[in-house]
C-alpha cells in the first residue's frame, strides 16, 4: 500500500501528517482500508512510507492504547493495565521508500519483501466497497501481469480505454460522464517489478500505459462505491457517511 503521500489539496490536514492518516470517523483513512481487506482474510501488508513516516510507525507500536481502555499506575512501578484490547489479525511491515520516491519507484523498494506469488497494490487515499476475492480470481482465466479496479466516478479522472477486461490506452482527462477509470485497487504478478526502472519511475504515467501497450493489463469493472480522499470536501463527505451508517466500505 503507498502511504508517502503529501496530500497537498488537504494542506490544514497533512501538515504535520502523510495523507494515509488523515482521519474520518475517528480513524485514519489507512485502517479503512486495511480493515476492507481484512474482511477478506488479507491480513499481511507492506506499507510503503514516506513522507513523515514516523507518524505510521508511531501509530501502529501505539495500536493498542489508541484502541483500548487503559489504566496507568504512575508509581514506582510505572506499569499500565489494558481493560479492553481491540485485536486485529494483522502483520504490518512498514518501509521508509524515500521522501522523493515516485510511486513506481516505491513498490520497487519493497521488493525484498515479496516473494513469487501474486499480490494487492493499493492506494492508501480511497475506500471502496470492492469485492477483493472476485478482484484476485478476475484475471485467472486469462493470466495477465496486472488487473486494475476500473470505476465510474464524474468525468475529472483520466479515463480507460477498454476492449473486454483488456485496458486498451489511457486518456489523462476526460470531459464525459460514466467512463472507466483507475480506482487504485490492483493485483499484480512479481514480474511488474521487472519493469520499474528506478526511484523516480511513476506507476501511473510510466509503468501502467506500458502494460496496456503490451495488452498485459485487465481490468476489473466495479459497479459499486469508491471514493478518493483527494480534498477537504471528500474528507467531510467521507465523514459524514461514516457517521450516518451509510459508509458501504464498512463490510
Amino acid at each position: 500500500m503507498l502511504a508517502g503521500g503529501l496530500g497537498t489539496r488537504l494542506a490544514e490536514e497533512t501538515v504535520s501528517k502523510p495523507k494515509p492518516m488523515v482521519e474520518f470517523g475517528e480513524k485514519p483513512i489507512l485502517w479503512h482500508i486495511l480493515k476492507l481487506y481484512s474482511s477478506f482474510e488479507i491480513n499481511e501488508f507492506i506499507i510503503c512510507c514516506g513522507h513523515k513516516d514516523y507518524v505510521v510507525k508511531e501509530y501502529f507500536s501505539n495500536y493498542f492504547l489508541h484502541t483500548s481502555d487503559v489504566t496507568f499506575h504512575i508509581d514506582c512501578y510505572g506499569s499500565m493495565q489494558v481493560h479492553q484490547r481491540t485485536i486485529e489479525p494483522w502483520k504490518v511491515t512498514l518501509v521508509n521508500t524515500g521522501e522523493h520516491t515516485q510511486t513506481g519507484g516505491k513498490l520497487r523498494r519493497i521488493r525484498q519483501f515479496l516473494d513469487e506469488q501474486p499480490f494487492c497494490f493499493t492506494n492508501g487515499d480511497g475506500v471502496a466497497d470492492v469485492n477483493i476475492n472476485a478482484l484476485v480470481e478476475h484475471d485467472q482465466p486469462i493470466s495477465l501481469e496486472a488487473t486494475l479496479t476500473a470505476v465510474q466516478p464524474p468525468g475529472r479522472y483520466g479515463a480507460l480505454h477498454l476492449e473486454g477486461k483488456i485496458v486498451q490506452q489511457f486518456q489523462e482527462k476526460t470531459d464525459e460522464d460514466n467512463t472507466w477509470i483507475n480506482s487504485g485497487f490492483f493485483v499484480l504478478k512479481s514480474s511488474v517489478l521487472d519493469r520499474i526502472a528506478g526511484d523516480q519511475t511513476s506507476w501511473k504515467t510510466d509503468v501502467l500505459p506500458g502494460f496496456a501497450a503490451d495488452g498485459q493489463l485487465s481490468a476489473y469493472r466495479h459497479s459499486g462505491f469508491w471514493q478518493p480522499m483527494d480534498t477537504l470536501r471528500d474528507r467531510t463527505h467521507l465523514e459524514e457517511l461514516w457517521t450516518s451508517g451509510k459508509a458501504a466500505w464498512n463490510l
